[in-house]
């Protein structure tokens, strides 16, 4: 079976036109110990950046809380790809996190919807979470018309409407200084991968372009992705659930591309963020995402020439002291 809408998924996902190659590359590090909790005290010393395993010279290095650049969580509610049901389930749990603490929140956050007409920015950060909360009762839930019943149609449709949507808020956040976590609160879009799915070389072509697109687009807008399946437990047996894995390491070439290869968790986890699923506690994860945006380093180094265009590069952060672990993007697209 051939999936015919591949031409609308290819062909207007709402990228700007790449601006001229910018070697330095800036890099958020969030250093974890066993217990998952935020680790800060570390050194310039204490890190080796290895680009396509060759350690690289840090060209600058900052400690948290050494220097305070802006910093942002983008709430963004995803009532596309999930029944009525979920979705009011999930505006319960960011209601439940923005009310924490009186609602006084720990950093400034700011919600977006994205429902079938696109996406919807919120008002602008604020750390007064009842604002917030207030600002999310007044926005009803959407009229979904694109549905799991239009079967592999509708699912080419939301797949489509959704990368648009991720294009559209990174093109939205690049010329804004500082880094943003961005809590996408959904199971994510179908992956519409498998041995029905055949792809002509053309199809791959053009979705390779748009991996390399959304890989460099999200790095320059300064964006760490974070999946949470407000589905919980009750998803723990999905399709999704760790079918993602076998996609997360960088495509290179043309003639590797799936569909897959662009799902919400495999581009969460490439860009220095998390997949939270099996999990009913969705206000927690949001407040353990949060956690990351009050203590990351800050390093830059100069990104190495490609032989050819678009040659990818993986990236890798080791740490001096054993039981650490570090977070951070997982690659970049090189140009000669």
């Amino acid at each position: 079976m051939r999936y015919m809408p591949l031409v609308l998924l290819c062909g207007c996902l709402g990228f700007a036109q790449a601006p001229a190659p910018d070697r330095r590359i800036t890099l958020a590090v969030v250093v974890t110990d066993k217990s998952g909790k935020p680790v800060s005290g570390l050194g310039r010393q204490d890190f080796t950046l290895l680009d396509n395993k060759q350690p690289q010279q840090l060209l600058s290095f900052e400690a948290p809380n050494t220097a305070e650049p802006p910093v942002q969580v983008i709430l963004l509610l995803d009532e596309v790809n999930a029944p009525f049901s979920t979705v009011s389930y999930a505006r319960g749990q960011i209601e439940k996190y923005l009310q924490r603490d009186n609602g006084s929140l720990p950093v400034a956050a700011s919600l977006a919807f994205f429902t079938d007409a696109g996406l919807q920015m919120g008002s602008a950060a604020s750390q007064e979470g009842k604002d917030l909360a207030a600002e999310l009762d007044q926005k009803p839930s959407a009229l979904r018309t694109i549905t799991r019943s239009q079967g592999v149609y509708g699912a080419g449709d939301r797949v489509g409407i959704s990368l648009s949507a991720l294009a559209d808020l990174a093109e939205y956040e690049t010329p804004r200084p500082g880094r943003k976590l961005v809590l996408w609160l959904g199971p994510g879009w179908p992956f519409l991968t498998g041995p029905r799915i055949q792809l002509s070389g053309k199809e791959q072509q053009n979705i390779f372009a748009r991996i390399v697109a959304m890989s460099d687009t999200l790095r320059r807008a300064g964006i760490t992705l974070y999946s949470i399946d407000p589905l919980g437990t009750a998803d723990a047996g999905g399709a999704q659930t760790y079918y993602y894995e076998d996609f997360v390491k960088g495509v290179k070439k043309p003639g590797q591309v799936q569909i897959g290869d662009l799902a919400l968790q495999v581009l969460a986890i490439q860009s220095g963020g998390r997949v939270l699923n099996s999990d009913n506690d969705v206000a927690g994860e949001i407040a353990r995402d949060v956690a990351d945006a009050r203590s990351f380093y800050v390093m830059t180094f100069e990104g190495l020439r490609g032989d050819g265009p678009n040659e990818y590069h993986a990236l890798e952060i080791k740490l001096d002291k054993p039981g650490l672990k570090a977070l951070t993007r997982t690659g970049y697209y090189a140009q000669p």
